[in-house]
């Protein structure tokens, strides 16, 4: 999947792996960190970020371990590296061409749970954008419950799906378009809905100039399947359909899986952003 040769940015990605609950550090560390945090009269998560800032043992070990596009083909952790890397280089060009200085976001992985700029991240929560300090949250053992849970096949290039998703939420968070929701956040043509269709539609446009980024080999009909795939299993029908036995449109805040893969392919066939304008008309 990823050009042998590739040279890849780990510092794109973030490690906090192992590193505890709520406030970032486990064990005796983290119990300082709340007392200090209650003597002081200030938030917990304020003291973490300042014991958070330098580079970690993961993120130390990802330097070392994921250096090349074979590194990507061999393992998880630089798979993620890579398609991080190829997105947000494309996006880099995207923006550049519009006279605009794209800004780089970290994604930030976890295990189980961990604090972000837009309060608690637990594993249950899901991959998410926090604009609130513009960085990308994963644990990676959604990937497991993708396929276990949600029904998907699962593979590489359905991670690569859900991270795009992702960062196209960034990308609507550099134009505006995330502050624009306001309070339209349920419903089949909610704001909310057309937010993430378009950030789905983001990824297709993103998976049209993977290889031009320089770190993808040609994609193959089986990866656009595992994405498309990934879309459909994410659908707030095929999820309320799971987990309820009956499907409210009204409830909806990412849309069906129909509309979601409808506007992956929509992306990846224009490969052009501008085709992913899903607030005008129907979606």
């Amino acid at each position: 999947m990823f050009r042998r040769g590739a040279k890849l940015d780990p510092s794109q990605v973030r490690d906090r792996r192992g590193r505890g609950a709520a406030i970032g550090l486990g064990g005796g560390a983290g119990i300082i960190i709340l007392i200090a945090a209650l003597v002081l009269g200030v938030d917990p998560s304020a003291l973490t970020d300042m014991t958070d800032s330098g580079t970690t043992a993961n993120e130390a070990n990802l330097a070392e371990s994921c250096r090349t596009g074979e590194d990507a083909n061999q393992s998880e952790d630089c798979r993620i590296v890579g398609f991080v890397n190829s997105i947000q280089a494309y996006w880099a060009e995207a923006f550049s061409g519009q006279g605009v200085t794209y800004q780089l976001a970290s994604t930030l992985l976890f295990s189980g749970s961990t604090q972000s700029g837009c309060g608690f991240a637990s594993a249950g929560s899901g991959p998410f954008y926090c604009p609130s300090d513009q960085q990308i949250y994963l644990d990676l053992s959604f990937f497991d419950d993708l396929r276990t849970q949600l029904g998907a096949e699962g593979g590489p290039f359905a991670q690569a799906y859900v991270l795009a998703h992702e960062y196209g939420h960034h990308v609507q968070n550099l134009t505006g378009v995330l502050q624009q929701i306001g309070g339209d956040r349920q419903g089949a043509e909610s704001r909310a809905v057309r937010v993430e269709l378009q950030a789905d539609c983001y990824a297709g446009v993103w998976a049209a100039n993977a290889v031009d980024t320089g770190f993808l080999e040609p994609l193959s009909d089986a990866d656009i399947a595992q994405g498309l795939d990934a879309a459909a299993a994410v659908g707030d029908d095929r999820i309320q359909e799971r987990s309820q036995g009956s499907v409210n449109p009204e409830t909806w805040t990412h849309g069906s899986s129909e509309q979601r893969q409808h506007w992956f392919l929509e992306g990846y066939r224009s490969g052009a952003p501008d085709a992913c304008d899903t607030f005008s008309g129907d979606i």
